[in-house]
């Protein structure tokens, strides 16, 4: 086999299946794709070949949370591990095709020669690979139950009528389902040493049994019927490395795509801030969001307190934090100091400077709410989004 004859039966057979098995001749190693929600969807090997990972792998129809854990953390860049459960070194690779992550190509280092191999000859097999796969899932090839399609439809928006997506619900066995909130699990930091064993999935499901987890855009979702008991949620994040977003309250099931995107908005906010395991609720981090809602659209800011945040920035003062706290504190010098850990006299003299000098008027009922919208937007222009993170903040 060589890349010719790859991108032949490519430009002439449409047919994922032959494309993966060209690519396991063309690298000389056992070779298996699988879609963003870790879904087997082709794979190829010899019949002597015999490695507890791949042959559980194909026999599910999907990789183990322990396995897809390593592509969740993925990016362009191909990696090389070595899962200790296995003598063969994998190699993971992002498949996208229009700058869209579609999959992932795994291919299994049996002969100890991938490190070797041309990187052009890699591209071109991944982008070959990409767009075929793109284009069997847009037929609807890839395999996943009406339930688990349904729910990844849902959550991904695509039904705009709610009479159609309850028709496809009942006909999915899901007509009763009615989730009190979500659970948004991210995998990064999720790591197992056996990877034929699924256990974070079997915990989710002997905590949660009705829970109905899936894998949507590299991260675990499941549904919760009541509100949770976040010790039980912490507990779980420290046993399994685990950064967890329990969402506000759902209402409606087809009012999941906006509960949905809130809660990802505030995974993405929380990760570069929060390395280690977490387990959080979505309410606690409501004002962090609202502000971030309103990130560029400085036009709404109120001029002196952008100039105040230029002084901010410039000298490293702290006037725009000294009086978002002030508002926020309801004009109590007391709990301002407090708040802010500092001496009343200085606050003092900050907020002498800040009627004084800048022409603030921290003091107008009628300016209160401009003030606080204006100073929260600054603090987040300055980088300061932990003065939105909860005091209990993990």
């Amino acid at each position: 086999m060589d890349l010719q004859t790859f991108l032949n039966d490519f430009m002439n057979k449409d047919d994922l299946d032959l494309l993966v098995r060209d690519a396991a001749g063309l690298f000389e190693c056992p070779a298996m794709v699988v879609d963003m929600a870790f879904h087997v969807i082709a794979w190829h090997c010899e019949a002597d070949f015999d490695d507890a990972p791949f042959r559980t792998s194909t026999q599910r129809g999907s990789l183990t949370y322990e396995a897809g854990s390593l592509l969740a953390g993925a990016d362009t860049q191909a990696q090389l591990v070595s899962p200790e459960d296995s003598p063969y070194k994998r190699r993971f690779s992002l498949l996208m095709t229009g700058g869209t992550p579609v999959g992932y190509l795994i291919l299994v280092d049996i002969g100890q020669r991938l490190e070797r191999e041309d990187g052009r000859v890699f591209q071109a097999v991944e982008s070959a690979l990409a767009k075929q796969l793109m284009l069997e899932s847009s037929r609807g090839s890839s395999m996943r139950s009406a339930e688990e399609s349904v729910l990844q439809h849902l959550l991904e928006g695509r039904f705009t009528d709610e009479s159609l997506f309850q028709l496809q619900a009942e006909a999915a066995g899901l007509k009763y389902l009615a989730p009190r909130r979500i659970a948004l699990v991210n995998l990064e930091l999720y790591r197992s040493a056996n990877w034929s064993e699924n256990a974070l999935r079997s915990t989710i499901l002997d905590v949660f049994p009705a829970s109905r987890p899936l894998v949507h855009d590299g991260s675990v979702v499941f549904f919760l019927n009541s509100d949770p008991d976040m010790g039980l949620f912490g507990s779980l994040s420290r046993q399994f490395s685990l950064r967890v977003v329990v969402s506000a309250p759902i209402g409606r099931l087809f009012r999941l795509p906006e509960v949905y995107a809130a809660t990802r908005a505030l995974m993405a906010a929380l990760l570069p801030r929060l390395t280690h395991p977490f387990a959080v609720m979505a309410e606690s981090y409501q004002a962090l969001m609202i502000i971030k809602q309103l990130e560029g659209s400085r036009d709404l800011m109120l001029p002196a307190v952008r100039t105040l945040g230029e002084r901010d920035r410039e000298d490293e003062t702290l006037y725009c934090l000294t009086l978002y706290t002030y508002l926020c504190c309801h004009r109590s010098l007391q709990e301002t100091c407090a708040r802010l850990y500092t001496h009343r006299n200085t606050v003092l003299y900050r907020m002498r400077k800040l009627r004084e000098e800048y022409d603030i008027p921290v003091d107008d009922p009628d300016q209160h709410l401009a003030l606080l919208v204006s100073s929260a937007m600054m603090l987040m222009e300055l980088g300061r989004e932990d003065v939105f993170m909860p005091d209990e903040a993990p």
